[in-house]
Order: structure tokens, then sequence, then C-alpha cells
């Protein structure tokens, strides 16, 4: 609708509608790194757990391992989403410094390139010309509108590499905690953990899914099938490596 019409409608007293909406949180950020650290806890302690408890040993062992499974996999995936994101944003940052030193030096040739991109998705090549000209002026803001075009990053909003990791090692902690609870709480034998976990993993990936928008019911029971399936396996194998071994 364009202004003419739409003042011409308010002078007639026309209702109109504007259309206001907002998207999702898709960049990743905390999400991610949440998510994925709360899915492994889960499944690879219950996996873990299960495997041991199927080679028929005393409950405290179940407990020791689990604790163990806790601690290395949390600082594990703590310190590789670490490791990842920093390089991810040192890359992104030498990169950035390149464009800036290009636009330092050659700011014509910058602007020109600028231009040649929206030339490249359809605007006209005056209007794009001077839509470079004016974005060109500021320096930082050139740098900004390049990181995005050619780089599609935004550089005032790179990923914490200790965000990630604080995200990975808490969520890993707790999801890999919820097997463990019913030992510590008394229970001696693997099923309560089993349910806990695989309830646990229903109720993670059903949020999951809320916040993608999927269907939750499908998202929670397509983790709790992954998990149940991969406890299963585990616990069969760990049943044969004690028959074996003992």
């Amino acid at each position: 609708m364009s202004a003419a019409v739409e003042r011409s409608e308010l002078e007639q007293g026309a209702p109109y509608h504007v259309s206001h909406h907002t998207h999702r949180d898709v960049s990743g950020g905390w999400l991610r790194p949440a998510v994925f650290g709360a899915m492994d806890g889960l499944v690879s302690n219950l996996a873990l757990m299960t495997g041991v408890a199927g080679g028929n040993v005393a409950p405290s062992t179940v407990v020791i391992t689990g604790l163990a499974g806790l601690t290395a996999g949390a600082f594990s995936m703590a310190a590789g989403e670490y490791t990842s994101v920093a390089s991810q944003r040192e890359l992104v940052e030498a990169e950035l410094d390149i464009e800036r030193r290009e636009l330092r030096r050659h700011p014509k040739d910058e602007e020109r390139e600028l231009a040649e991109l929206y030339i490249a998705r359809g605007v006209e090549p005056e209007l794009a010309r001077e839509v470079a000209r004016q974005m060109s002026r500021d320096p930082e803001q050139a740098l900004e509108i390049h990181a995005r075009e050619e780089l599609g990053v935004d550089p005032a909003d790179l990923p914490s590499p200790l965000l990630a990791a604080g995200s990975s090692f808490l969520s890993f902690g707790i999801g890999a905690l919820l097997p463990v609870l019913p030992y510590l709480l008394g229970a001696t034998v693997v099923w309560p953990a089993a349910v806990v976990a695989l309830i646990g993993l229903f109720l993670c990936g059903a949020a999951v899914a809320r916040v993608t928008a999927r269907s939750w019911w499908f998202g929670g029971l397509r983790q709790l099938v992954l998990g149940g399936a991969a406890a299963g396996v585990t616990f069969v194998l760990g049943a044969l490596f004690g028959t074996a071994v003992g």
C-alpha cells in the first residue's frame, strides 16, 4: 500500500491493516550449546550408566560411573565449545581486520564493490551507486555493511566463547545429573534412572520443538526414542561384556 493510498484512506475513515510481526532469534547464541549440552548429558550419561549396570555391578559402581561421566563430559563439552567458538570468532575478526584495512586504503574500490553487490541483487545501477556512496560515509557503518554483505556476520554481535562454554558446561551437567539422581536417592537398580532420564529427554525435545515452532510431541518422542535406543544397546553390550569378562 502506497503512502498516498494510506493517506486517502485515513482521510476517508477507511480501515487499513498495518502488519507487525517479529522473528525468533535464529543466530544460535546460547540456545545451541545449551540444548546440545543437555541432550548430550542425558543420552551419554544414561548410556554409560546402563552399560555399566548391564555388567551386573554394585549400585555404588554405577553411581561413581555416572558422577565421573558427568564431570568429564561437562568439562569436555565446555572446552570443546570454547575452542570451537573462539576459533570461529578469531577467524571472523581476522577477516574484519582485512576489510577494515581495505576500507581505509581503498575506500572508492570498496564503495564500488558494495554498489556492484546491490546491482547483482537487482537494484538499479544509479540507485545502487548512490546507496553505496551514502553507506560509505561512516567507516564503521561501511564496515558493518560490508561484513553483513560479504561475510554474513554482524561485527557487533559475534558469539561469545565464554557464554557458549558456560552454557554447555551447565546444561551438560544438569542433563547428566538426571540419571544419577535416583541412585543418589536410594535406588539400587537401573530402571528408575532410565525412566527419569527418558522423561527428561522427552521434555527437552518438546521444549526445543516449541522454540523452533515444530510439533512438541514429535520433538519429545524423537529424543525419547533416540535416547532409549542408545541406553538399550549399551545395556545389552554391558551385559554381554560382563558375562564374558566375568
